[in-house]
């Protein structure tokens, strides 16, 4: 079980989820984005939260052209896991290995709290740990977290069952409450909460460490 924490300027929670990983029984290779390759051997690629290059231009648009992004862009076509958290996300919408895209928050504010999100499936690997319709509390901390997607994008991820988290109340205008999603193929997700911000008790709550621990049940049998 082997994952592949991406590392940008600007990353800032890529040593938090390295730990979640290695927490939950992963042997975790910190990877610069100037590499070209992933090390051999990577189950999971985990893109992290932060502000990557600043977020100059758009959030994550300047990641998702690294060289490294082009290996995480193959991983996920070969069928690979991969995880974007906050940043993470929007490098992940920017590359187009998942749709929609992340806006300003609507009350154009950064938002820094915990809250609690709905799981709505628990048919991924990411989501297994949980119940449909458990609700689990996870911090958020964003300035560009409003997902936004058309009416038709919202309806065909509700009849694929790719909407793996909603906000039990909305913190930022994100279309239909929507707080992760995930690929067609169900192997890549993508989220503005931070669950590797709440998979240790001395965090405040363990709310995150299921994902953590399903992902790696899922890597260890498949």
């Amino acid at each position: 079980m082997k994952a592949a924490v991406l590392v940008f300027p600007g990353s800032n929670c890529d040593r938090d989820l390295a730990v979640a990983c290695r927490n939950a029984g992963m042997q975790v290779n910190m990877v610069w984005h100037k590499d070209s390759t992933l090390p051999e051997g990577t189950d999971l690629v985990a893109i992290p939260g932060g502000f990557s290059f600043g977020d100059y231009l758009r959030c994550g648009a300047i990641a998702a052209r690294s060289p490294i992004t082009r290996a995480v862009i193959e991983h996920a076509n070969r069928g690979g896991f991969v995880l974007g958290i906050c940043n993470g996300f929007q490098v992940l919408t920017e590359t187009g290995l998942l749709p929609g895209a992340l806006m300003r928050n609507a009350g154009i504010k950064f938002i820094c709290k915990t809250l609690d999100l709905i799981v709505e499936t628990s048919d991924s690997a990411f989501t297994a740990g949980y119940r449909k319709g458990q609700r689990i509390a996870i911090p958020v901390a964003h300035h560009d977290g409003n997902y936004t997607a058309s009416d038709d994008l919202v309806a065909r991820l509700r009849d694929e069952d790719r909407i793996a988290f909603t906000y039990a109340e909305n913190p930022n205008g994100s279309t239909a409450d929507i707080a992760g999603v995930l690929s067609e193929n169900r192997r890549v997700l993508g989220m503005m909460p931070h669950p590797e911000r709440m998979a240790e008790a001395a965090h405040g709550g363990t709310d995150g460490a299921a994902m953590f621990r399903s992902l790696a049940d899922a890597m260890a049998s498949a």
